[in-house]
């Protein structure tokens, strides 16, 4: 049977170097690729994600976890083996539902549509991504059919990125939290609002760029195993345990922009490149969600980077790197600044209290489109609404408002409210790290993150995708998914800054 798993492995391997293959020239459409290559890159990336998922789909696959089943059975149900060994066959019973065809259409698909949507963005004109966006959403429906019967035609898309996740629970999670969070914010609203007004300035982009590599590189980012570079849209990619890569955009007259998507980014980096190499060129190599990714890069930005300790740290150094825009600023009224609320158009700006009514907007939209109750063409129109119903606030241009994000033109509908839910475990998280490292926050304020780290390297990272969502975090904290530690959370931070 040792023999069948190394046959396994082997197979399994080589379909990870064609996704590593894959998501290089994705990484290099997004930072470097001339825009006249879009086509040429469609049909690479279409002819590699056809190989990738034909060969992952074998029926010599099949038939060796078919065989494995007995000696998974013996293994220890929590070892390496049994795992990988579980989580293959989840795996290749889902994409055994999908035809190859269909992966090679979407990749191509959707290659176009991320220049259509750049385009788009750039020129402030939806007509020019909306037909990429319509034939997106037909395959996104055509691939849930796949999967039929379900409980909900956006089940199997959530699937996706958060195994065992159903529509419903993920409504009734957001249900609960909603109106806890509008009260919070409502409660702030009727308060003396926080001053910002010095982020708002000229800032070297250089300087901000060598800041943020210096947070990061403290926080345990590995750069002989990583680089960052530019994007329209910040992401995170892996081509390997080994090469974790990052991008971020530079704001010259905005602060936020650069320094909280770096320190975001490399959240989900660190995550990355935390996976234990035992599990190197298998399924487990991979976060066990995208909502425990999201709950490693929301603690690294928020819970970590907009924390009074953090700036006691860094504020310092920052101050030192822009004397004549922040001497005059004291730690505290920073501190207030960077986490001042208010209701805004761009989520990956938001400040954390709003924050999760963009990732509830957004799910409704894609549930609407999905479910056929929103047309395409009506789409900058429900966005807009959406945004004045939830925050109170119009988006002047689509490009502040639905082209935005660069989410849909990758096909990933469904991935919205991992943030939201990333943002709930996070805290959850948070509460267990300070219970096991009573002097972290002191730890904290002298740059120090080496327990820390060390903490989710063990609890966290080094199991990479051995255990579903919910199971990982009910091992750690002793729960499933709660929005409780969340709101205690804001509740306590912002009750501080605002007195509420």
């Amino acid at each position: 049977m040792k023999e069948k798993l190394e046959q396994l492995k082997t197979i399994l391997a080589e379909v990870s170097d064609l996704q590593g293959a894959a998501a290089l020239l994705g990484w290099d459409q997004q930072t470097y690729m001339p825009p006249g290559g879009a086509e040429a890159r469609g049909y690479q990336l279409s002819t590699l994600s056809r190989l990738a998922h034909t060969k992952f789909t074998a029926s010599e696959v099949g038939e060796l976890l078919e065989d494995l089943k007995p000696y998974a059975e013996d293994l220890d149900p929590d070892s390496d083996q049994a795992r990988l060994i579980q989580v293959t066959e989840r795996e290749y019973k889902k994409a055994t539902k999908v035809p190859a065809d269909f992966v090679a259409e979407f990749a191509q698909v959707t290659t176009m549509a991320h220049g259509a949507w750049e385009n788009a963005r750039e020129e402030d004109d939806f007509s020019k991504f909306q037909p990429h966006l319509e034939k997106i959403i037909d395959m996104a429906r055509q691939y849930a059919e796949f999967f039929a019967p379900y409980e909900h035609v956006y089940d199997p898309l959530l699937d996706m990125y958060e195994p065992g996740m159903k529509t419903a629970a993920v409504r009734e999670i957001f249900a609960k939290l909603r109106p806890l969070q509008v009260e919070l914010i409502q409660a702030i609203g009727e308060e003396e609002q926080v001053d910002d007004s010095f982020l708002y300035q000229a800032f070297d982009k250089q300087s901000q760029w060598d800041f943020g590599v210096d947070v990061i590189t403290k926080y345990g980012y590995d750069w002989k195993r990583g680089r960052q570079d530019d994007a329209v849209h910040p992401f995170t990619t892996s081509f390997g345990i080994d090469d974790v890569r990052i991008t971020t955009r530079v704001n010259p007259d905005f602060l936020n922009t650069a320094l909280f998507g770096t320190l975001h980014e490399g959240g989900h980096a660190i995550y990355e490149q935390g996976f234990s190499p035992a599990l190197a060129r298998t399924p487990l190599a991979s976060g066990a969600s995208l909502a425990v990714h999201e709950s490693q890069s929301r603690m690294y930005e928020n819970l970590v980077g907009r924390s009074y300790d953090f700036w006691v740290h860094f504020y310092p150094h920052l101050q030192e790197v822009f004397p004549s825009q922040l001497g005059n600023i004291s730690s505290e009224t920073f501190y207030k600044g960077v986490n001042k609320v208010e209701p805004s158009l761009i989520r990956v700006e938001a400040d954390e209290a709003t924050y999760n009514l963009h990732i509830m907007l957004r799910l409704e939209l894609e549930i609407a489109l999905m479910e056929r109750q929103v047309e395409v063409s009506d789409l900058p129109a429900a966005w807009n609404a959406r945004v004045e119903e939830y925050l109170g606030v119009t988006p002047p241009t689509d490009r502040e408002g639905v082209l935005q994000d660069v989410h849909w033109s990758a096909g990933l509908f469904g991935y919205f409210s991992t943030y939201a839910l990333g943002n709930l475990i996070s805290a959850q998280l948070w509460e267990k790290i300070n219970q096991d490292i009573p002097d972290l926050p002191e730890q904290i304020r002298s740059g120090e993150f080496s327990s820390l780290l060390e903490w989710l390297r063990t609890n966290i990272h080094s199991h990479g995708a051995k255990f579903e969502p919910q199971e990982l975090v009910k091992r750690v904290t002793g729960s499933q998914i709660d929005s409780v530690p969340y709101m205690a959370y804001l509740r306590k931070k912002y009750g501080e800054i605002y007195g509420v």
